[in-house]
């Protein structure tokens, strides 16, 4: 048996003190004990469409100033880029707001997507779709993310919902249902709206009630009682998400119960 002298107890008990601290340029720092208030940096999900094809949306996402964390190509093989690390800040949300939280390129992981966004013609505006393909690397990407970082599934977003006046990304094609099914996201049941709706049909809400309950559900709108631009935006941004169908930013019976759907499924869990 190894004879155990008093000098390799001593290491081993300095081993064991120096692996509860470190080094900082004020000597040591005791890291023994952690604050109970504290929660990740890293708190939203952004989703973005590039707008440009797969080698210009490289280019301008690395050499100007807008950058993303990932970028994730159109071109199969579908390939994923990460640009700039996690515990780096991104430049891909600009002024935005969320329940509250403001400038969140700060307190977000930010996910561009390649596709062309849309083009207007003669006929009316074209929205490019998004490859399966792709769409499925951002499943599997926002699922990794969200998982390491405890993200919540209303903190999941497109950047039309973080910047409804400037920003329509990434579309009413981008299949946002395909989330909600993989558990990533809310989503208003449809027999849960169906009932809601009848008896929005017989008495709409004013539009106060929808800035009331656009903003608990998190976009940034004034309450000002009028169907203003900014409620219009708002509302299409909401309506585009959850009601691609139709996202003309009116009010109505069906988007009315949508939004009371999301809400309280968020109370009860």
């Amino acid at each position: 048996m190894k004879k155990i002298t008093l000098y390799s107890l001593f290491t081993a008990v300095s081993l064991f003190i120096s692996g509860c601290a470190t080094v900082g340029p004020m000597g040591k720092l005791d890291t023994t004990i952690s604050a109970k208030s504290q929660e990740e940096r890293v708190q939203f999900i952004i989703l973005h469409y590039t707008a440009l094809d797969q080698p210009t949306s490289l280019r301008v996402l690395s050499q100007q100033a807008v950058s993303a964390n990932y970028l994730v190509g159109d071109e199969d093989p579908i390939k994923v880029w990460q640009l700039v690390p996690e515990n780096h800040m991104a430049y891909h949300a600009g002024l935005s707001e969320w329940k509250g939280y403001s400038r969140l390129n700060a307190s977000s992981i930010g996910i561009e997507i390649v596709n062309l966004g849309f083009k207007d013609t003669p006929e009316g505006r074209i929205y490019f779709p998004f490859p399966q393909a792709q769409i499925d690397r951002v499943i599997a990407l926002v699922k990794d993310i969200s998982a390491r970082y405890q993200i919540r599934p209303e903190y999941i977003l497109g950047h039309s919902d973080i910047a409804p006046l400037r920003k329509s990304d990434p579309g009413p094609l981008f299949p946002w249902k395909q989330l909600a099914d993989a558990g990533l996201i809310p989503w208003p049941k449809a027999d849960e709206v169906a009932q809601r709706m009848t008896a929005y049909e017989l008495q709409l809400p004013d539009i106060k009630w929808f800035q009331q309950k656009l903003a608990q559900y998190g976009y940034g709108i004034p309450q000002t009682g009028l169907l203003d631009e900014t409620t219009r935006s708002v509302l299409v941004a909401f309506q585009t998400k959850y009601r691609p169908a139709k996202f003309d930013g009116m009010p109505d019976a069906e988007t009315a119960a949508m939004l009371d759907t999301l809400l309280a499924n968020l109370k009860a869990k």
